[in-house]
Parts: structure tokens; sequence; C-alpha cells
């Protein structure tokens, strides 16, 4: 292909339609071509309208004329005359160029092509076709440099005719669509282009040749069904090629490969996208104490981003008080299913080991294998072999063949060294296998989550813990004393760190009388359960040696003073039903609720002292109260009434409010209490008791 077939100025003809008549333009216009016809004796006889414009006399002024007096200088006639004498005598033809003389008097370069012609008569006429020697010149050097723009090009280009078929195909664009320029003339651009959709491809260039609008830099990507980072790009470029005179004759569409650059943004946005799900994850997970919580919250993460179904289960040691049990590399695993999470409804999520459940694998399974080694076992095509391997059993096997997964990793969870279950991750409708990059984040995903579960874990056991030793050191339902009829409720707060100090007794005493007492050791834990544990003993102690209620909150006070950094509040009512009167006193404590039979309730006003163990030489005061039959002493922590979003005298009007309905039997009104009072979200255990003064009284 010459440099003139880069830019053809009619569509590319189809071989089965006869040619028609078309408008004028092309090279011939753009050369501006002149015919001039001279008879035997070198007299002008014909003279083109592009004569005129060429040499500048007007048909009447040139016809009948010699050509060598008019056209030609009187220095070059006989040169003139001896090419015009060979031009008829031999038969021959001449080219080349020449000067001639224009009619504003000055001299041009004119390129000529000049032959002989016969009548019909014999008679013979030499043809003149001439044109402007700069313009010749200028079109072939527009040519010459546009074809070796094009073939040289590492641009791929091609021009498409009004029928998007090929009439130029460059060398790079061979690259591109690997086929050869001489095999892609005449076919279809569409079909034949390796990227983009077909439909999109011809609407954009139907567009440019209807709009004449250019469509710059569009990016493709390869069309073959190869992975996303495996993909060949291009940047495309459309715009209407046009004849001389307007006319269109096709589209121009340039071609520039930019897969190293959109690799790059490629792995630039992965980059980006798993950073940002580091983050999420690391807001998202752990969240609370819960183990189950934790790993859902773990399963959450993970999908849709990482995997289309996601499982996270622990093994069943790793739950028990002892520290978790290695499993050997040739031995079963038990493990304890926590959460499961699918991306969409799939059958493939049901095969997974159901929350909650225990399910006992063997040491073939890969998530065993995954636990026992304590690395990632990493599948990136699954077959059918594999699934038996992945599955619970031969039917989960088949249910995941039939939902399409056929990419697999089990990612240990490990904490402080030990390793406490697998992270599960398959993937079913995302076409892509886990890569290299995809181990990475789940691993980092996996360490963090771990930590959290182990956190979730270590917290269970000193829940337990701490709920049995509160629940060994708190009285068992105590049987009502002489003269009341007690109720008394004690709740743990949702989370070990927040439990361990509230605590209520009823200690029966001489002379009929009884102490009501309720504490809270300030604190959490184990730590503040024990101390718990030794103020209620020392106060059943003093409480028998019939001292005063300020001097029993003195002597807790030394005693609280002596244990480390501890401090307690507490309410000591010394009741009295036979003389109808209870006397109290409070150690930093909220006021106790009285109710009598007939009044409304109200908040005892009572000197508030200071808590135990705050301060040195603090005094206690004792006050005296009636409490007549079926008056109510209602005594409290304040886990009961403190929120986050209230003042505390909001709280305590709550409290009033609830006891001044309907009067409830004493353990109706616990239940009342515990269910309305405490804020959902509260982190404080509670400890309640209701006391009630029998007798005769008021209805």
């Amino acid at each position: 292909m010459n440099a003139s077939d880069a830019f053809q100025a009619r569509p590319w003809p189809d071989p089965l339609t006869p040619p028609t008549p078309s408008a004028p333009g092309g090279l011939l216009d753009m050369l501006g071509v002149a015919a001039v016809v001279l008879d035997a004796k070198g007299r002008i006889t014909l003279w083109s309208p592009q004569a005129e414009k060429l040499f500048g006399w007007t048909a009447e002024e040139a016809l009948g004329q010699y050509a060598a007096t008019l056209l030609v200088s009187e220095e070059h006639v006989d040169v003139a005359l001896d090419l015009f004498s060979k031009v008829m005598t031999d038969g021959g033809s001449w080219a080349g160029v020449f000067p001639v003389h224009h009619r504003d008097g000055t001299s041009r370069l004119v390129e000529f092509r000049n032959m002989r012609l016969l009548d019909q008569g014999g008679y013979g006429y030499a043809l003149g076709i001439a044109a402007e020697e700069s313009v010749v010149r200028g079109v072939e050097r527009h040519l010459a440099l546009s074809g070796k723009l094009v073939t040289q090009s590492p641009t791929g280009v091609a021009v498409v005719d009004t029928d998007l078929r090929y009439v130029l195909v460059n060398p790079a664009l061979e690259r591109i669509i690997g086929r050869p320029a001489q095999w892609c003339l005449g076919r279809s651009a569409v079909e034949e282009l390796p990227f983009g959709e077909r439909g999109a491809i011809e609407a954009a260039l139907r567009q440019v040749l209807d709009s004449g609008t250019p469509l710059l830099d569009r990016s493709v990507t390869e069309r073959a069904h190869v992975g996303v980072e495996g993909r060949r790009a291009w940047r495309v470029s459309y715009f209407r090629l046009e004849d001389s005179v307007g006319q269109v004759v096709g589209v121009t569409m340039t071609v520039i490969d930019v897969t190293e650059q959109y690799r790059a943004d490629l792995h630039s946005t992965q980059a980006r996208k798993r950073l940002a799900l580091i983050a999420q994850a690391s807001a998202r997970i752990g969240t609370t104490l819960d183990l189950d919580q934790t790993a859902r919250e773990l399963a959450d993460a993970v999908v849709p981003d990482l995997a289309d179904i996601a499982a996270v289960d622990v093994l069943d040691s790793a739950l028990a008080e002892q520290p978790p049990h290695r499993v050997a590399t040739a031995e079963p695993a038990v493990f304890r299913a926590l959460a499961v999470k699918a991306a969409y409804p799939t059958r493939a999520a049901d095969a997974a080991d159901p929350p909650g459940e225990i399910t006992r694998y063997e040491a073939d399974r890969l998530v065993t294998r995954c636990v026992t080694t304590g690395r990632t076992v990493h599948v990136a095509h699954v077959r059918p072999d594999h699934l038996r391997h992945i599955a619970r059993d031969d039917e989960a096997a088949a249910v995941l063949a039939r939902a399409g997964v056929h990419s697999y990793l089990a990612v240990p969870l490990i904490a402080r060294g030990e390793v406490l279950g697998a992270l599960d991750l398959k993937r079913a409708r995302n076409p892509l296998p886990f890569n290299a990059d995809d181990i990475v984040l789940a691993e980092e995903l996996a360490a963090r989550a771990a930590v959290c579960i182990d956190n979730a874990r270590l917290y269970r056991t000193q829940l337990q813990a701490v709920t049995t030793l509160q629940r060994h050191l708190l009285p068992e339902t105590p049987p009502d004393p002489p003269g009341l009829r007690v109720a008394c409720r004690y709740r743990p707060a949702g989370s070990a760190g927040h439990a361990g100090g509230d605590w209520f007794d009823v200690i029966p005493l001489a002379g009929d009388a009884t102490a009501l007492v309720v504490g809270d050791v300030m604190g959490s834990g184990l730590t503040a359960a024990a101390t718990m544990g030794q103020l209620r003993t020392a106060t059943r102690t003093l409480a028998r040696l019939g001292l005063d209620p300020a001097e029993i909150l003195h002597h807790l006070d030394l005693l609280t003073r002596e244990l480390d950094e501890t401090i307690a509040t507490c309410v000591y009512a010394l009741c009295e039903p036979r003389a109808q009167q209870c006397r109290i006193a409070l150690a930093g404590h909220l006021p106790p609720a009285v109710h009598h039979a007939g009044r409304p309730p109200a908040l005892l006003d009572l000197p508030t002292g200071a808590p135990l163990g705050a301060a040195e030489g603090v005094d206690f005061t004792t006050t005296r109260i009636d409490l007549p039959p079926r008056a109510r002493l209602v005594l409290y922590t304040d886990g009961l009434v403190e929120t986050r979003t209230e003042s505390l005298d909001t709280r305590m009007n709550a409290v009033l409010h609830l006891l001044s309905g309907p009067r409830l039997s004493l353990e109706a009104t616990c239940d009342q209490l515990l269910a309305t009072l405490p804020a959902a979200d509260s982190r404080d255990d509670v400890a309640l008791l209701i006391a009630e003064a029998l007798g005769d009284g008021p209805s």
C-alpha cells in the first residue's frame, strides 16, 4: 500500500455493486489540473476553466493564439518549440516542469504532462495537462509524510468507509488485531476489533459519521475471557474523514495501547480497596465482647468484597476454660460454627455448618489442615475432587458444585500464638480465583479479627467465672424475717468488664430486728466480686454485734481503706417492725424510696455520706424513719437508674412513677422495675431489695 492509499477519495467499492457517479472532489481537484489542446501548428484550440485559473488568460483571449507566443517567455521559445515538435512528430510524450508566462507578467513553474492526440481524420493535436509545480510538490510531500506517519506510527490507525469496512490498516493496528492489513481490507471493522462491545463500537462509528463530532480517548479493554488483571487495554478515538470538497468518505480510528497504565491503575485501585476494607473491618470487628457477634462482624467484613460466601468456625477446645489444645497434624478437629454469610441467596451457604453446631472434621479436610498447620490453605481452581475435602459431606459437596464454587481459601485465626479456628472463604459468582493479594488481605483481616475473637473468648470465660462467683457470694433467696416480707434480685451486667461488685443481704438479728443491706463495689470483674464478698462477710459480722448503722458503716470504711484502691457505696437499714421504725445510714449511696400504703412514694431525704474507702475521718449519720404496716422500703444500686442520656433526677422520678402505679406484689414489683428502668445498653449490674412491713394497717 503506497502513501496515497492512506487517503482514499471515495468509499471502498463493493465488487458486486456497479459504480455510480459521485460528486466532484479528490486529488485532481486538490491539484487544480488544467487541460489545453494545441493543433498541429501550435495554436490553442481548447482551453479549460482550470487553465484560465492557472495561466490567467480567459478562453476568449487564449483560443486561436499560438501557445508559444502566449505562454512562453522569449528566452524559452526555442526549447518549447523543440519539445512540441518531438511530441507531434515522434508520437511520444513529454513530462516535466516548464516556466510559463502568466498574464500578470510573472513567470511560474508548471508541471506538464504532454501527449499527442489523433482525430478520426488522422489529424494530430497536442494535449497538455498542467498543474502548478508548487501545488504538486506540496501534495506529494503531504501524501509522503502522511503515509510515513501512518505506517511508522506506534499508534494503531485505521480508516473505514461509510459502510464501516476497512480501507486502511497500519502495521501497529495489524499487531493489535492480529491480522495482516490485506486480510482486513474490505471486512467489517466492528467484527474484527478485539475490544469493546460490538454494538457500542458500531454505534460510536455511526454517531461520528452522522454528526461529525469526534469521540476521543474512549477506554476499552480486551474482549477475551481472561482475568481482569490479564486483559489488555487501549484508548480509542474516532473522527470523521472528509475530502477536499467536504464529502464524507469514512471514519479514522486511532488506537493507543495503555495496558501498562491500565494494570498500574488497576493495582492501585485494588490496593486502595484493600486498605479501605482493612480500615472498615478494623472499625466493624470487635465492637462488643460477644463472641458470636464478633464472628458475624468478621463474616460481614469480607462479604462481598473478598468472597461470595464466608464462614467463621472456632475450635471447640478454644472455648474451654483451659488454654486451647493444639491439634496434631494427623488428628481430627472439632469445630463450633459461629457465623455464615453469603453475598446473595445461595444453597452454598446452607451447605456450611449452621451457627452453634459442633462438627468433627477428619485430618484430610482442608479446614482441619489449616488449623493443624496454622497456615492458609489456598485452592485457586476447585476441582470436583477438592470439594470432598472442603464440604462437610458428599451432599454438601454436590451443593457447592451446583452453586459454582470455583475458588477456596481457609485462613487460620491465630491470636497470641494460638490457633483459635479458621475463616473459610469461597467464590462462585465472582469469576476471579483467589490470588496472592487476596491471601495477604484475608490473612490481615483474620489476624485482626482473631485478637477480637480471643478477647471475646476470654471475656466469656471471665464472665462465667465472675457470674459464678457472684452467685456463690450472694445469699440464696432469704426466708421472710419476722415482721417483714422481702423480695430481692441480682442482675449481672451485659459484659464481664462491668460486672461483679453489687450485692444485697438480709440479716436476721436479735429482738426480731432485721438488717437490710445493698452495696456496690466500684470496679469490675473478679476483683470487684471478691471485694464484694469480703465486705458482705464483714457486714454480717458487724451487724450481729448490735451496732448502730452509722457505726457499722464506720467500721466498713476502715476495712475498705485497708484494701488497695477500693471504693464502695452502701445503704444499711436496721428494721424493727414491732417498733414500726427503721434506722438508716448511707455511705455515698443513692437514697432509698419509701412507699406508705395510701400515700405516694417518696425518696428519703438522708445525709449521703461519703463512699467507703474514699477519704479518712468521714462521719456517717443514722436517720430514724417510721415503718408502719404495709410500708415498703426500696433499696437499689445505681445500675437500676443511671443512663447516658437522662439526668439522675429524671431517672429517680421514673422510679417513683412506677411505684405509684397499681400496688403489685413484691416479686412483681421487682420484675417491673428491672424490666423497665435499666437502659438496654446498660454496662452495670443491678442489686434490688424491697421489704414490706407486716401487720394490720390501712388497706
